[in-house]
Protein backbone atom coordinates (compact mmCIF):
# COMPACT_ATOMS: atom_id res chain seq x y z
CA UNK A 1 0.00 0.00 0.00
CA UNK A 2 1.38 3.72 -1.38
CA UNK A 3 0.51 6.47 1.25
CA UNK A 4 0.67 9.63 -0.56
CA UNK A 5 -0.60 13.61 0.39
CA UNK A 6 -2.16 15.90 -2.88
CA UNK A 7 -1.96 19.44 -1.97
CA UNK A 8 -4.11 21.54 -4.52
CA UNK A 9 -3.71 25.17 -4.08
CA UNK A 10 -5.35 28.03 -5.91
CA UNK A 11 -3.18 29.44 -8.95
CA UNK A 12 -1.12 32.82 -8.70
CA UNK A 13 -3.62 35.42 -9.76
CA UNK A 14 -6.71 33.69 -8.88
CA UNK A 15 -8.75 35.12 -6.54
CA UNK A 16 -9.01 33.87 -3.16
CA UNK A 17 -11.94 35.29 -1.50
CA UNK A 18 -11.58 32.50 1.55
CA UNK A 19 -8.47 33.84 2.18
CA UNK A 20 -9.58 36.88 2.48
CA UNK A 21 -11.91 36.13 4.84
CA UNK A 22 -9.56 34.15 7.09
CA UNK A 23 -7.20 36.81 6.33
CA UNK A 24 -9.96 39.42 8.09
CA UNK A 25 -10.94 37.02 10.74
CA UNK A 26 -7.27 36.95 11.88
CA UNK A 27 -7.03 40.33 11.99
CA UNK A 28 -10.17 40.68 13.98
CA UNK A 29 -9.03 38.13 16.98
CA UNK A 30 -5.39 40.75 16.86
CA UNK A 31 -3.10 38.73 14.51
CA UNK A 32 -0.84 41.60 13.17
CA UNK A 33 1.63 41.26 10.19
CA UNK A 34 -0.88 39.45 8.29
CA UNK A 35 0.11 40.01 4.99
CA UNK A 36 -2.05 37.51 3.04
CA UNK A 37 -3.45 34.51 3.37
CA UNK A 38 -4.27 31.35 0.81
CA UNK A 39 -6.26 28.61 1.49
CA UNK A 40 -6.11 24.96 -0.24
CA UNK A 41 -7.18 21.63 0.18
CA UNK A 42 -4.84 18.20 1.24
CA UNK A 43 -5.79 15.06 0.33
CA UNK A 44 -4.60 11.88 1.84
CA UNK A 45 -4.58 8.81 -0.19
CA UNK A 46 -3.99 5.06 -0.16
CA UNK A 47 -3.52 3.61 -2.84
CA UNK A 48 -2.37 -0.26 -3.78
CA UNK A 49 -0.07 -0.12 -6.72
CA UNK A 50 3.38 -1.98 -7.41
CA UNK A 51 5.71 0.73 -7.38
CA UNK A 52 5.98 4.64 -6.77
CA UNK A 53 5.94 5.30 -10.88
CA UNK A 54 2.35 3.56 -11.07
CA UNK A 55 1.08 5.29 -7.85
CA UNK A 56 1.88 8.15 -9.23
CA UNK A 57 0.87 7.93 -12.48
CA UNK A 58 -2.89 7.10 -11.25
CA UNK A 59 -2.61 10.16 -9.14
CA UNK A 60 -1.66 12.61 -11.60
CA UNK A 61 -4.91 11.00 -13.00
CA UNK A 62 -6.85 11.42 -10.26
CA UNK A 63 -5.96 15.59 -10.08
CA UNK A 64 -6.41 15.88 -13.23
CA UNK A 65 -10.12 14.20 -13.97
CA UNK A 66 -11.50 15.16 -9.81
CA UNK A 67 -9.59 16.50 -7.44
CA UNK A 68 -8.08 19.56 -8.88
CA UNK A 69 -9.40 22.04 -10.87
CA UNK A 70 -6.45 22.76 -13.55
CA UNK A 71 -7.79 25.78 -14.83
CA UNK A 72 -7.76 27.65 -11.81
CA UNK A 73 -5.48 25.31 -9.11
CA UNK A 74 -2.27 23.79 -8.99
CA UNK A 75 -1.46 20.31 -7.67
CA UNK A 76 1.30 18.39 -5.79
CA UNK A 77 1.78 14.55 -5.23
CA UNK A 78 3.89 13.47 -2.77
CA UNK A 79 4.56 10.06 -1.73
CA UNK A 80 4.85 9.61 1.93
Amino acid sequence: MITARITVTLKNGVLDPQGKAIEGGLSALGFSGIGSVRQGKIFDVELDAKDDNTALGELNAMCAKLLANTVIEDYHVEIL
